[in-house]
């Protein structure tokens, strides 16, 4: 895989929106700080539900992790992480609207298809 796909890859799997993006970032700004979930949400200016579920998507992918008062800091799990992570900052600040793009493109066209279509009862 070439380095543009694997940040492609790495932005489809663990950033699901220019919100996650912008909560990547702030985590990584300074990875020594451990953030409760309430002052992201202030920070961002996002909804709860948002942040959390972004921070736990972060979490399994090794990208954050959770201490026990349950605050989040960014902490990759491994080197190839944060390299990415490091490259994505890159991208975004010197292509922002590609990276936006990229973001937003649907992640299967058959599935997004497929989702068009579906009855989302209940919602």
């Amino acid at each position: 895989m070439s380095a543009d796909q694997d940040l492609t890859a790495f932005v489809r799997e663990h950033v699901r929106s220019v919100w996650a993006l912008e909560l990547l970032l702030l985590l990584k700004r300074d990875p020594e700080r451990c953030w409760p979930p309430a002052d992201l949400v202030r920070e961002l200016r996002a909804s709860t539900g948002l942040v959390n579920d972004n921070l736990q998507r972060f979490e399994r992918g090794g990208i954050a992790v959770r201490d026990d008062q349950g605050c989040f800091r960014f902490a990759p799990a491994a080197a190839v992480i944060g390299e990415l992570c490091d490259r994505l900052e890159d991208a975004y600040r010197e292509r922002p609207v590609a990276i936006v793009n990229l973001i937003a493109a649907p992640r299967d066209p058959l599935q997004s298809l497929a989702d068009a279509f579906k009855f989302r009862g209940g919602e």
